[in-house]
């Protein structure tokens, strides 16, 4: 299952130019899109869904053309938006029956069987009785994957997730996304690094509504080796090598001084030790690449 996307540009209304020209394909598994708050991903999801057409480009699942079939396109899609409504007190149960039934599904064993297989895959068999109005934030996200689950969508977008979610809530749900995405395309859209780390096989880094790279997380992490450098200095001495070399990323350490990294071909100066890449260290350096090269052609 390939979904595919050719020159799919938008600009809204207002002259923000949302998406740039995306070109990828996306194969089964998770998908991990990964940008800062306002780089496009949420215009991507809603173009992706047909809650929105592109100005120019096409896509494809398979042999479906997402823009031209939309309704044939829409039966084999689950879609998570960031706000997915609110929800009358009604059990997780019953709901899932209600929404089941406007699926299509009429016969009560059937729709049993597959509400079951929702809540099982979601870890809600437990609180199957209680009104999801009730739900903590990840039990409603769980929810939301459930009853998207109920018509078996070859095609799966959640958008920005994990957002607000605690610790706990946010490793029991990408738990359940782990589990779906052996069988499915799921794209999960998000701007935490970790996220992409956990759970994606396959990941792009987007902003400005263009694709900056495109790798599976372990190739991205590699195409870095040896070009990664750290050191910890004084806040003083810290802005002063903002001026001199690379700096992608910096944090305090317990005597308050600044644990610096630095990309980089050839060591900095003496100072510098050699550090192993990290995905985090891919997401800074392409962003910071992007932003320089923005810089350069206004100059």
């Amino acid at each position: 299952m390939i979904l595919s996307l050719k020159n799919v540009s938008k600009t809204y209304s207002n002259g923000v130019k949302a998406l740039d020209d995306v070109t990828i394909d996306i194969h089964n598994g998770m998908f991990g899109l990964l940008g800062p708050n306002g780089a496009g991903k949420s215009s991507l999801m809603r173009t992706i869904a047909t809650l929105q057409s592109p100005d120019s480009g096409e896509i494809h699942l398979e042999d479906i053309n997402v823009l031209e079939e939309k309704i044939e396109f829409r039966k084999t899609l689950g879609y998570l938006p960031q706000e997915f409504g609110v929800y009358p007190k009604m059990s997780a149960q019953d709901l899932l029956h209600y929404f089941a039934s406007l699926k299509g599904i009429s016969k009560k064993s059937e729709r049993n069987a597959i509400v079951d297989k929702a809540l099982e895959v979601t870890n809600l068999t437990e609180v199957r009785h209680k009104h999801v109005a009730g739900y903590s934030g990840g039990m409603k996200q769980r929810f939301g994957i459930a009853q998207l689950l109920l018509n078996d969508p070859k095609l799966i977008i959640v958008d920005e997730p994990t957002a607000g979610l605690d610790p706990a809530e946010r490793h029991r749900f990408l738990n359940v996304l782990r589990e779906i995405g052996t069988n499915h395309i799921v794209i999960f859209s998000t701007h935490i690094v970790d996220d992409v780390k956990e759970l994606c096989t396959d990941m792009a880094i987007l902003n400005g509504g263009k694709i900056l790279a495109h790798a599976t997380p372990k190739e991205l992490v590699a195409s870095l080796t040896g070009k990664i450098w750290t050191t910890t200095v004084s806040r003083e001495e810290a802005e002063k090598l903002q001026n001199e070399v690379n700096v992608i990323s910096s944090s305090f350490d317990q005597d308050n001084n600044l644990k610096v990294r630095v990309y980089g071909d050839n060591q900095p100066s003496a100072i510098f030790s050699p550090a192993e890449p990290t995905l985090e260290d891919v997401y800074f350096t392409t962003l910071n690449s992007e932003q320089h090269e923005a810089l350069t052609e206004n100059a």
